[in-house]
């Protein structure tokens, strides 16, 4: 359902992982506390990255070539006084990154607030790196890493970002947002208009949909099965949900938020225009499915290395809203 973000971080983690994590995961609940959160220590390399300029605004870094460490290290720059990023909760952060050896920059999200973009707290679906770069900051906070390759892109290292198998990597990230999600949606059960598929619930809240023995609509079907009552999704939002894909013609699952063991989180700018359309306006609680035809999905053009979605495939998604900011 994703479509690559500005972010190349994000994009090459997208490709790391499963079919939607250019979407950007993100977990379930919160496992810390602001009293039992342990950040990652700063070291001797985090020291050397010197780093100017206010939150929120783009910062000189300065940084002698040849820079590496050999766990990640963290410095606090500017310290902020919100939410810590506990694991479990979902981010947004503007940052940028730079290859340690070279000194060259190899990404950057610009430090505008409209150019945040929404990141995982959890170890299953980002670098080990950027895991240990975010876990504890608070919102408010400029953090600077180095990064290690055995917490990055390992012994391949990355060709599209220029990164080698022994180029550490450093990153001057501001913490703009933290959110602590819902486990899953809570509203209240509304009915499915007929003809949709069904959906069944297992305790936890994954769905099974069964599609019916018809022929697809031809045009974007969107229903409520859970009305929630928090913050409404708003267009560019990030947003967190867990979610099921099934192809319509074959009933197969093709994704699964909830089969990785974490949701996502992403921007509604970042995903096909059909799911982005079944998400902005509902509340925080809510559970939508979406029937979405190749037009509004991916039409002609199925994502790369995908052999259940073709150039006619209608898609469904069941999705629960689980957190926004």
């Amino acid at each position: 359902m994703s479509k690559f973000s500005a972010s190349k971080i994000l994009s090459v983690i997208a490709v790391a992982g499963a079919l939607s994590l250019s979407l950007a995961a993100c977990s379930s609940s919160s496992s810390d506390s602001a009293a039992s959160c342990t950040p990652t220590k700063a070291g001797a390399s985090s020291e050397k990255v010197k780093v100017s300029g206010k939150f929120g605004a783009e910062p000189k870094v300065t940084f002698a070539k040849g820079l590496t460490a050999t766990t990640t290290q963290r410095t606090v720059s500017i310290e902020g006084d919100g939410k810590p990023a506990a694991s479990g909760t979902s981010v947004s952060v503007n940052y940028t990154a730079f290859n340690g050896t070279t000194g060259k920059t190899i990404d950057t999200t610009g430090f505008t607030k409209a150019k945040a973009v929404p990141f995982t707290v959890n170890t299953k679906s980002e670098l080990p790196g950027l895991y240990k770069t975010m876990h504890c900051a608070t919102a408010g906070s400029r953090v600077v890493s180095v990064i290690p390759p055995k917490d990055a892109f390992g012994t391949t290292g990355q060709s599209e970002l220029g990164v080698g198998a022994k180029d550490s990597l450093v990153f001057v990230m501001d913490i703009r947002t933290v959110t602590t999600s819902l486990k899953k949606a809570n509203g209240k059960p509304q009915s499915a208009p007929k003809g949709y598929p069904t959906v069944k619930l297992a305790a936890n809240g994954e769905p099974t949909i069964t599609v019916p023995k018809t022929t697809a609509p031809t045009t974007l079907e969107i229903a409520d099965l859970k009305k929630g009552t928090g913050a409404t999704v708003k267009s560019g939002a990030s947003v967190t949900v867990q979610y099921t894909g099934v192809v319509w013609e074959s009933g197969k699952v093709f994704d699964s938020s909830w089969t990785r063991g974490e949701p996502a989180t992403f921007s509604t700018t970042g995903v096909i225009p059909g799911f982005s359309k079944a998400l902005v306006g509902q509340k925080v609680g809510s559970q939508v499915i979406a029937v979405i035809p190749p037009a509004d999905g991916y039409g002609a053009t199925p994502p790369a290395g995908q052999t259940d979605i073709t150039a006619t495939s209608t898609l469904v998604f069941v999705v629960d809203i689980l957190a926004t900011n």
